[in-house]
């Protein structure tokens, strides 16, 4: 009987290796870790794949950036497009490829009456919140024995009422799927009481809400080159990994002095080159709860160069770890 850690990797799907049931198809050893003590494949900026160019700017960016969208649009509003897209393949794309963990940046628009909610990196999304809540919940419905981390980060231009309404579409969306955060998230617990989702939620409002988990530290780099993003994680590595769920993001960043002298450049042009760089420290990576251990690795692209693949082959390691040395 083989293993389902040595089953032959699937055909790639359009292009993309098809992973929506790993987690399912893990070693049962395994399905007695935390969640936080696994390798984890993460979407930096989920949501990017469909920015709205002809929408508002973020409203905290900078003066300089939102005066010369003023005086010229048709060309910045182009290259804040091209650098602020970081994900390509749609959220049930992301799914099936692998991804468990989506970081959503969620906001309000300014001036806008009603209570929609959009999704936000530079620009904001042509999808709500809400109906990307529903098409994930859609997804999970036919995938019973996986699990999503919804990261709820840097909710803008939110009151009291807008933070209602999205808990309040979160628990209508996946009802007894959400997770409680006082549960001990391994995949055997989730399994047996039917949880598939764990959602984070940078908000103080969260606290009143079993079915909210506090915020999920992002070690962030901020920079556009590898190496410093290399030693930057490396250096985070060396201080100890905090004791829950937390993400290295492998994510490159640029600022706009940097946008402005590349017009003609965008995020995948500064970020596919880069890739096979990044994708050695990640494959060097161990999951577990040891000082150095790794959980969720979140990425711009993560269609491309065997990025998903090469976070769940991590968990190997762990299994290592769990074999027994043979008696003599």
């Amino acid at each position: 009987m083989v293993h389902p850690m040595q089953r032959p990797l699937q055909r790639p799907w359009n292009g993309i290796q098809k992973n929506d049931c790993w987690m399912s198809a893990l070693p049962e050893v395994l399905w007695a870790v935390p969640l936080y003590n696994l390798c984890i494949p993460g979407s930096h900026d989920a949501m990017s794949f469909c920015l709205d160019e002809n929408s508002p700017i973020d409203p905290r960016q900078s003066k300089t950036l939102k005066m010369l969208d003023k005086k010229l649009p048709c060309i910045i509003r182009p290259i804040i497009y091209k650098w602020s897209t970081t994900q390509e393949l749609s959220v049930s794309e992301q799914l099936d490829s692998g991804i468990r963990y989506l970081d959503l940046r969620i906001a309000h628009k300014p001036d806008d009456a009603s209570k929609n909610l959009y999704f936000i990196h530079m620009l904001f999304t042509t999808m709500t919140v809400e109906d990307a809540l529903k098409e994930m919940s859609n997804w999970l419905e036919f995938h019973p024995k996986e699990a999503l981390i919804l990261a709820c980060r840097q909710l803008h231009g939110m009151t009291v009422k807008h933070h209602k309404h999205l808990i309040s579409c979160l628990k209508r969306t996946f009802g007894l799927k959400l997770c409680p955060k006082t549960e001990n998230p391994t995949l055997q617990n989730m399994w047996q009481k039917g949880y598939q989702v764990v959602v984070s939620y940078e908000d103080c409002i969260a606290e009143k809400y079993a079915e909210l988990w506090p915020p999920v530290p992002y070690w962030w780099g901020n920079t556009t080159r590898t190496q410093a993003l290399i030693c930057y994680l490396e250096k985070k590595k060396q201080q100890g990994r905090p004791g829950g769920f937390f993400v290295a993001g492998i994510n490159l960043t640029e600022n706009l002095w940097y946008i402005l002298k590349h017009p003609f450049g965008s995020l995948k042009k500064l970020t596919v080159p880069k890739l096979p760089c990044l994708g050695d420290w990640v494959q060097n990576q161990c999951p577990g709860s040891q000082q150095d251990g790794i959980n969720i690795i979140a990425g711009d692209f993560i269609e491309i160069d065997h990025f998903v693949n090469d976070v769940i082959e991590l968990n190997h390691k762990y299994l290592h770890s769990y074999r027994q040395p043979t008696v003599v």
